[in-house]
């Protein structure tokens, strides 16, 4: 058993860039390179890709990521741990594997974890949304996916059982750090002290570039070097789950107190009880120390016994939205703003366009923070007009942005730069899933297998 294990964030999100995580692979010394890009919305999106396409449903970057990152990860002897299977893992494994193939790269043993899909289950339960109270069979008709957490086990089992690249779906961010770290040190699943200060770990590193400077930046406030070149971070733990958060030396961004402190409160409820699919996590007793350069030491995190339930993201169609933009510009810009937006309010009712809900914003002074803060500062020289609507079909939701084209010969002077656009909107709520009712399990594939 090695005494410390090095994991390096590859990605926070599914749109992440791709070239830091090739450096953390080259560079980073690394055992394990973590690839988080999963989040409500997109595996609501994943699914609705792969109900058009059995083949599709996984992450739309795979492909680009597994090419720039495979030869370098095979070469240094770095295992990959990633969500980026969505809807689809199996697919996403035996996509990673032809591109292996293709590659040239030999005996890569790759696993996908499935079970998160629990659609079936859940259209069949007798549920509840935690957020509205609604019954879920009240939406049965709109729902689109439905995917519990799982945490670090099957992962865990898949290295264990010898996979180099573990492809999963739904998994909790922070156990996709935790599993190796289970694997490599023989944590026990109920050692809940333990389970918790490598909830820590996980959450430090989920959100990748967050932690080296990224989103923390604020210039004359909190300054950051080169965040064009910013660094992915790695931890380096031990056996005990402390973890040193640093980076490779010549990239970009920092480690600093600050920036881990933030990254440890970011979208923490109560940081005594963090609810997880493998511990309930305590972080009040985090400690956080500058050991130096870019390198902070974290200790302190605990926990409590796990819940017999499992958070499940149901998501359903709700509607469109139509939205329509316009730019004005020079003296007076406010003003004729103002006019386009009550010409299209006042067009929008004489048409009857059947909406729930309406914005009308100008971007640049009141959209973010409304006309009563605006109102403190000066008039900007240019401004945007923004329109947007909620209504039940396609159709109707196209006559808003139409309406806001009409400005062009229609409303003020000078404006342009119209855009147009109509898309579904997916919500998400989610209900509580006993753990029984989830069976995740891992399976290895290779590139000649022929169904997805």
């Amino acid at each position: 058993m090695k005494d410390t294990i090095r994991i390096g964030a590859g990605a926070g999100y599914s749109g992440d860039r791709i070239e830091p995580a090739v450096e953390l692979a080259e560079h980073g010394a690394l055992d394990y390179l973590v690839f988080e890009c999963l989040a409500e919305r997109t595996i609501a999106i994943a699914q609705q890709a792969r109900r058009n396409d059995p083949g599709a449903g996984y992450d739309p970057l795979l492909e680009a990521r597994m090419r720039a990152v495979l030869p370098v990860a095979a070469k240094n002897g770095v295992r990959i741990v990633s969500n980026m299977g969505a809807a689809n893992p199996r697919a996403a494994a035996l996509q990673t594997a032809r591109i292996a193939r293709e590659l040239g790269l030999r005996g890569l043993k790759i696993a996908a974890v499935t079970g998160d899909d629990v659609l079936d289950v859940v259209l069949r339960s007798n549920l509840r949304f935690e957020e509205s109270g609604d019954e879920v069979s009240a939406y049965a008709d709109r729902i689109v996916s439905a995917n519990a957490y799982l945490g670090a086990a099957p992962i865990a089992a898949a290295l264990a059982a010898g996979a180099d690249i573990v492809l999963t779906g739904r998994v909790a961010d922070p156990s996709l750090f935790t599993a190796p770290l289970i694997h490599e040190f023989g944590w026990s699943m109920d050692d809940w002290n333990t389970l918790g200060q490598a909830t820590v770990v996980g959450h430090l590193l989920e959100c990748a570039g967050q932690v080296t400077g990224g989103y923390f930046a604020d210039p004359g406030c909190k300054d950051v070097a080169n965040l064009a070149r910013l660094g992915f971070p790695i931890g380096e733990v031990t056996a005990d789950g402390t973890v040193v958060v640093t980076k490779v030396a010549h990239a970009g961004g920092c480690v600093t107190e600050a920036t881990c402190k933030e990254q440890l409160l970011y979208e923490i409820h109560d940081p005594a009880r963090y609810f997880q699919p493998d511990v309930v996590a305590d972080f009040t007793q985090v400690q956080v120390a500058q050991q130096a350069r870019d390198r902070v030491r974290v200790t302190g995190g605990r926990g409590h016994a796990r819940t017999g339930t499992l958070k499940t993201s149901v998501a359903y169609v709700d509607g469109y939205i139509g939205e329509g933009q316009i730019s004005y510009g020079g003296p007076g810009a406010v003003a004729r703003a103002r006019l386009a937006l009550d010409i299209v309010r006042e067009r929008l009712a004489i048409t009857n366009v059947d909406t729930s809900e309406l914005r009308f914003d100008l971007i640049g002074v009141n959209s973010l923070h409304g006309d009563a803060i605006a109102a403190k500062y000066g008039e900007p020289y240019e401004v945007r007009v923004r329109v947007a609507g909620r209504v039940s079909n396609a159709k109707e939701a196209a006559r808003i942005g139409n309406e806001v084209e009409t400005l062009y010969t229609n409303g003020p002077a000078g404006g342009g730069g119209v855009t147009k656009a109509t898309r579904e909107v997916i919500a998400v709520q989610s209900v509580l899933l006993a753990r029984e009712h989830v069976n995740p399990v891992f399976e290895f594939v290779e590139a000649s297998d022929e169904t997805a």
